[in-house]
């Protein structure tokens, strides 16, 4: 009987723990979603230019035949430092 007894005292303290907290939870309070602004068109381009020159250089170079440094230089390094004077510029301008 003991055995028993121990499983029920064990689902008496999940449902304590878990569940019962849930039930009781007081209502959320309606919180105002910030709106988001839109994103622009020049950076809907730069998104698209970054995917394209990897892409292309890719394509070109075939860095999976052993150009792969070549590759980084020439498809990837020129992404990401356009991003980041992108992102420098736009905290300048806030």
């Amino acid at each position: 009987m003991t055995g028993v007894s121990e499983i029920l005292v064990l689902i008496l303290l999940i449902s304590g723990i878990l569940i019962l907290p849930r039930m009781f939870k007081p209502a959320p309070k309606a919180v105002r979603a910030k709106k988001k602004k839109p994103i622009s068109k020049m950076t809907r381009a730069g998104i698209v230019v970054s995917i394209l020159i990897p892409a292309i250089a890719a394509v070109g170079l075939k860095p999976w035949s052993g150009n792969l440094v070549l590759f980084v230089s020439i498809g990837i390094i020129p992404v990401l430092l356009a991003w980041a004077m992108a992102w420098i510029l736009a905290a300048q301008k806030q």
